[in-house]
């Protein structure tokens, strides 16, 4: 089965929204309006998790806010869909989301970071990851409760190095 043939239209991913659990204790302090935010209306992720995993809706929803589209789906082996895609083991979360470009975002990586980089991809990038599962990054928002974190820039020859070290919440936004 093709990774499209998986793919899940906007009414299930609404009706999966309404019923899915969310990672997070209370809702994400995140509340940009995607009018604000109108020069990423045109970015679009595919983005790969399971169907349960509330804290990626929860990060859908973060990167939505901000203005991009995403089309869900929900492979039968998620892993192997980070092996095609390049991605370490040691750089894995929990969901990945794929630009029309074909950089990949490993996790609950922020939206303006994803933005910065699409804007400027440096030479030799697969993208960006947020290894593991932050708490009080985007999507893992948990009421006061923060993790500082880094951001790592994946390389396509296997390296990787910090792109951005994020100390506090608010630097996320």
């Amino acid at each position: 089965m093709t990774l499209s043939a998986r793919h899940y239209s906007g009414t299930a991913l609404l009706c999966a929204t309404l019923f899915l659990s969310a990672c997070s204790e209370s809702s994400a302090t995140d509340t940009k309006s995607p009018v604000a935010d109108a020069q990423s209306q045109n970015i679009e992720l595919d983005v790969y998790k399971s169907p349960t995993c509330g804290c990626c809706t929860s990060w859908v929803e973060h990167a939505q806010t901000h203005g991009f589209a995403s089309s869900i789906h929900h492979p039968d082996n998620l892993n192997g869909v980070k092996d095609e895609y390049g991605i370490p083991a040691n750089m894995r979360s929990c969901h990945t989301s794929v630009s029309k470009e074909g950089y990949v975002f490993e996790g609950h990586v922020p939206a303006k970071l994803v933005k910065r980089f699409l804007t400027a991809p440096p030479e030799g990038a697969l993208g960006l990851a947020v290894p593991g599962m932050p708490a009080g990054s985007p999507g893992m928002e948990m009421g006061d409760r923060f993790q500082a974190y880094p951001v790592v820039l994946l390389n396509k020859d296997g390296s990787f190095q910090l792109y951005e070290k994020i100390d506090e919440q608010d630097q996320q936004y």
